[in-house]
């Protein structure tokens, strides 16, 4: 979660899509009156006052490994630290945590998520969803860019193995009350390369990191026609871009 750089403005382009995800839930966490509540990687921090404005009366903390990440949230009066989720323990009257898009970073979340569970008030909520398209086109033609010589050796990506799907989530989670699905939403994206410009604020931050300027503008040049190719403009220049997600919500004994 360290190692590569977060651009707050870009990642804002598709704000409105990509914060369906994150209402979609919250509204099945059943906490009524927390004590304290947690935006676990908080990003910008423009959904962090959504958790405040849904419960006034709670202190709400946020984090995020990413020092832009964090300046942002600021900015918008959020009172947020940087902080890696590894190193991060709940304080004893965390009554909720949300996690938005964050785990699928953490390459070992899949063993950190039981002692945050544990480390919960009893009747303390967890919520998660991480992205279920990591071996989707806009992914997949990635990293097949990335085998070709002119590529190779810049970076790795992560591929479908870096999350569980919904029934692992519930597995892992056993011990509390589990709620755990998926969705996939059809997202119609404008725009010019829409699909590279949505990926560019979030895949591609490796290869962005990885590679001199020109150079990551001639990655860009080579993909883009790749994803026109495998996510078609619609005749009115619209293109249709399913967007899964997996999500789980625990709330513990």
């Amino acid at each position: 979660m360290t190692s590569t750089s977060w651009d707050p403005a870009l990642y804002l382009d598709f704000d409105d899509h990509r914060s369906r995800p994150f209402h979609d839930l919250l509204a099945r966490i059943g906490a009524v009156a927390p004590r304290r509540v947690v935006d676990m990687g908080c990003g910008p921090g423009h959904l962090t006052a959504v958790l405040a404005a849904r419960w006034p009366g709670a202190a709400v903390g946020a984090f995020d490994s990413s020092a832009e990440m964090v300046d942002a949230a600021r900015a918008r009066d959020v009172d947020a630290e940087q902080l890696d989720v590894r190193d991060w323990t709940p304080a004893p009257d965390t009554d909720v945590v949300v996690n938005n898009a964050v785990l699928q970073w953490v390459p070992e979340h899949v063993a950190l998520l039981p002692g945050w569970l544990a480390a919960l008030p009893s009747g303390a909520w967890f919520a998660m969803q991480v992205p279920g398209n990591l071996e989707a086109p806009s992914h997949a033609l990635v990293r097949e860019l990335l085998t070709e010589p002119r590529w190779a050796g810049t970076t790795d990506l992560r591929d479908g193995t870096a999350v569980l799907d919904p029934a692992g989530y519930a597995d892992l989670l056993s011990g509390a009350a589990v709620d755990a699905w998926e969705t996939t939403y059809l997202q119609r994206l404008t725009g010019e390369d829409p699909v590279l410009q949505w990926i560019s604020g979030t895949a591609l931050r490796p290869v962005r990191d990885a590679l001199e300027p020109a150079d990551y503008a001639a990655f860009r040049a080579e993909l883009a026609p790749r994803l026109r190719a495998a996510y078609p403009a619609r005749p009115d220049g619209s293109t249709w871009f399913p967007f899964r997600r997996i999500f789980a919500v625990a709330r513990t004994a």
